[in-house]
């Protein structure tokens, strides 16, 4: 059984391929668009994903979209008659978009397939899930678990903001779902708008800020109460009621109602490029106790509803690595699983286990102890013509090794002498984070990484934190955790034996200063709270980037180092070789390291294709 998964037209779209229930292909469009949080239809992906399977359209038992667009048309409608008359110029912008391309998406979808395979005569089915049960289908059946508890939390689907599933076998009952205007990731996604972020990208920034913020701070805890008491009541099974008179996201065009908002924090909001002050921390520190709060009650209750020792979390929310570590240190559930494309992406996913389990009702192969995402490399990967030719093109000089081992031994060796490292190998991870295919790595004991990360490699905000990688038997050794954690979904302290031991004033520090102070023996990935999102590097799932750090480990003593995805602000994660070479020259990356190809920085001549690629200007996010 062949089924493509479609998710697109909000953002992150993307395009899965299975055959009878085995991962083969996912990829995202804006991999190939270049365009960050691309939400056109995926023709690139789906062109991709089904050449790599070698599929034809017409042999395909279904396309499956990760959503059902009528009825979240009858949401729109319904809400905009609720609200009336407020809310007509959004009405008014948004009902041609409805007309012209979502209401009648079957015929857009037929377009759209056949301008990638012409000639077609004969279509699949096409087949539409809710939005919530193809978060709930990629959580659980590419998880581990024979039985579990799902939960899936994000904006809003159509109706649905939040839900409690039990999976069984290769059955998924919805139990409990949080319904519009009603929701967590609405909220959260409010206050990084009011905190100069972008909504549906920056909700990570507001997650990486709140750790500036002072948790026992009289002014956090008065924020608390404001949000609590004003905005949103959280019921004792972690459903919640937000208080419409004080939000837009309903029926305007903006998230919050601003001066009512800037009478009840006493701030007005932030612009984007506005310095951030210790008001600004205190408040994201109040909202991320909020979320983690709810987040806490809604997985109580999956526990209590299903009685599962296991819980298989996704949609947007459950990116909230901090909340996710919360989670884990409960003791709730004995194992927890987490969709590494936790958001839209994941749900084209989804939507095609959901159509091969449920619609189809095929069985559902499980391996014990072992997921089904293939470590979540199931993107494009490259030849070594691939690489020399663009090698040929920017008329660069590269040096080949012809094993593996000595290519890992000399990248550990430029690694532990201070230098930054683009790392381009295999197939491309599905999902947000960059998990040792396409990352930009160094030496996490540096204490100036940190910073030359941040300023000369990514250009983003120096505030921003970076995740560590870690060999899997050596995980104990720096952090507080107990379990897997190979997607970099659960943020977890560092070992306080590892810790510096800091003046009784450090948390009441300003920002900056906080940022300058040296923390522990791995200060690049050691947050200002003493924690890290860590991700667990395994041997079965990327062989050579575990080589890589076990030599690193045999240079210096310490098996991890600094991991964040290869690209810089505005841009998507790089994908093709040309793509990742236009970003290392652009930077002040020292080596790049594509296959088993190394280039050096020094030796790349200043020639007319190096300064064009140089020449290109960056993004904004």
């Amino acid at each position: 059984m062949k089924i493509l998964g479609i998710s697109a037209y909000y953002h992150d779209a993307a395009a899965a391929v299975i055959e009878n229930g085995e991962i083969l292909a996912a990829a995202q469009e804006e991999w190939f668009s270049r365009k960050k949080h691309d939400p056109s239809f995926p023709a690139a992906a789906a062109g991709w994903c089904l050449d790599y399977a070698g599929f034809a359209v017409e042999e395909l038992d279904a396309v499956v979209f990760y959503d059902k667009p009528f009825l979240k048309f009858e949401r729109l409608l319904e809400t905009y008659y609720g609200f009336a008359p407020r809310g007509l110029e959004s009405f008014v912008r948004s009902m041609p978009i409805w007309i012209k391309e979502k209401l009648f998406l079957k015929d857009q979808v037929k377009r759209e397939l056949k301008a990638l395979q012409p000639g077609i005569k004969h279509f699949p089915k096409l087949l539409f899930p809710e939005h919530h049960l193809s978060h709930a289908a990629s959580a659980f059946y590419p998880s581990p678990f024979e039985e579990a508890a799902i939960l899936t939390v994000d904006g809003v689907g159509e109706w649905a903001t939040a839900s409690i599933c039990h999976g069984k076998g290769h059955r998924i009952e919805i139990l409990k779902e949080l319904r519009f205007p009603h929701s967590l990731g609405l909220l959260y996604s409010a206050f990084t708008y009011f905190l100069g972020f972008r909504v549906n990208s920056g909700e990570y920034k507001l997650m990486g800020l709140a750790p500036y913020g002072d948790p026992d701070a009289g002014e956090t805890k008065t924020f608390l109460d404001k949000i609590k008491t004003t905005l949103v009541d959280i019921m004792p099974d972690g459903s919640i009621w937000l208080n419409q008179d004080w939000f837009r996201y309903a029926v305007g065009l903006r998230m919050i109602r601003d001066q009512k908002w800037a009478q009840l924090f006493g701030m007005t909001r932030r612009a984007p490029d506005a310095p951030l002050d210790q008001r600004h921390c205190n408040l994201a520190s109040a909202i991320q106790q909020v979320t983690e709060e709810v987040v806490l009650k809604m997985a109580r209750t999956a526990r209590q509803l299903t009685g599962s020792p296991n819980i298989c979390l996704a949609g947007g929310v459950a990116l909230n690595c901090v909340a996710n570590g919360k989670l884990e240190k409960s003791g709730l559930f004995e194992q927890i699983w987490i969709q590494p494309a936790a958001g839209d992406a994941g749900g084209a996913l989804g939507a095609a286990l959901a159509a091969q389990h449920i619609y189809f009702d095929r069985p559902r192969p499980v391996s014990s102890g072992q997921d089904q995402m293939k470590g979540a490399f199931i993107g494009p990967e490259f030849s070594d013509l691939d690489i020399e030719l663009t090698a040929r093109k920017y008329k660069a000089p590269w040096r080949r090794f012809e094993s593996v081992s000595d290519l890992v031994e000399q990248a550990a060796a430029v690694l532990s002498v201070g230098n930054v490292v683009g790392w381009f190998q295999g197939r491309q991870e599905f999902g947000p984070r960059a998990l040792g295919a396409r990352s930009i790595l160094g030496d996490a004991r540096n204490p100036e990484m940190q910073r030359k990360l941040n300023l000369k490699i990514k250009f983003r905000e120096s505030f921003r934190p970076f995740a560590p990688s870690v060999l899997i038997e050596d995980a104990p050794l720096f952090f507080d955790l107990n379990r897997e954690s190979p997607y970099m979904l659960l943020v977890a302290p560092v070992m306080k034996d590892r810790r510096n031991d800091l003046s009784e004033l450090y948390g009441g520090l300003p920002l900056m200063e906080k940022l300058d102070t040296l923390r522990s023996d791995i200060p690049a990935v050691t947050h200002v709270d003493f924690s890290a999102r860590v991700q667990t590097v395994h041997k079965e799932t990327n062989p050579v980037y575990y080589d890589l750090l076990s030599a690193f480990k045999q240079l210096t003593g310490y098996g991890l180092l600094v991991n964040t995805s290869f690209n810089v602000r505005g841009e998507p994660v790089v994908c093709t070789p040309d793509d990742a070479f236009r970003c290392f020259i652009r930077t002040d990356m020292d080596f790049l390291v594509m296959g088993n190809y190394l280039f050096d920085k020094m030796e790349i001549s200043d020639n007319r294709q190096v300064s064009a690629a140089k020449a290109e200007s960056f993004g904004s996010d």
